[in-house]
């Protein structure tokens, strides 16, 4: 089962909400095994990635946000790069 439409639109208003230099960037989708499944396709999660930068400046400082989803299409888990 892959992210309905609306529930990647919620995950990425979360994100874009909490970091407003990635809107309008796309994101990448990943299906992950969950942790601690037993077999593939039950407990799916899912990485969605997104990419972006903001200009500081003269200089452009690149962000990374991960999100990981479950299969209900809830955010698990945000992380980030500097």
């Amino acid at each position: 089962m892959a992210l309905s439409f609306s529930q990647l639109e919620t995950i990425t208003k979360q994100v874009y909400q909490k970091f407003p230099e990635l809107k309008g960037s796309s994101p990448i989708i990943q299906s992950r095994p969950a942790p601690g499944a037993k077999s593939p396709g039950i407990g799916e999660h899912y990485l969605v990635t997104f990419k972006g930068g903001q200009t500081v400046g003269q200089k452009t400082i690149f962000r990374v946000v991960r999100v990981t989803a479950d299969a209900r299409g809830r955010v698990v888990k945000i992380s980030t790069s500097r």
